[in-house]
């Protein structure tokens, strides 16, 4: 292979590759916008899994049964008020 022939197929690589990460349907602004549902289930997702790691951490005794009511009933006041404005937007 000759230096031209080397820096041809560089050249042409290097194009590809500039092809492939900038085009269009890679970009990120092409992605759909989350709406304030998305957003609420998917946070209500994650408090069902704080929830079932603290029920999980309680069994293990790591919390003690003070901390662990406190930390629960938190978490359970979080999620009814998500859940009730999940349900307000559903319904609108």
């Amino acid at each position: 292979m000759t230096d031209l022939q080397g820096v041809l197929a560089g050249a042409m690589m290097a194009l590809a590759l500039g092809v492939y990460t900038f085009w269009p349907e890679n970009a990120f602004a092409s992605q759909r916008e989350k709406t304030r549902l998305d957003y609420l289930l998917e946070r209500k997702e994650q408090l069902y899994e704080n929830l079932r790691d603290l029920n999980f951490e309680y069994r293990a005794g790591k919390y003690p049964e003070e901390d662990f009511v406190a930390q629960r009933a938190l978490l359970e006041d979080e999620t009814a008020q998500l859940l009730a404005e999940i349900e307000h937007l559903q319904q609108a």
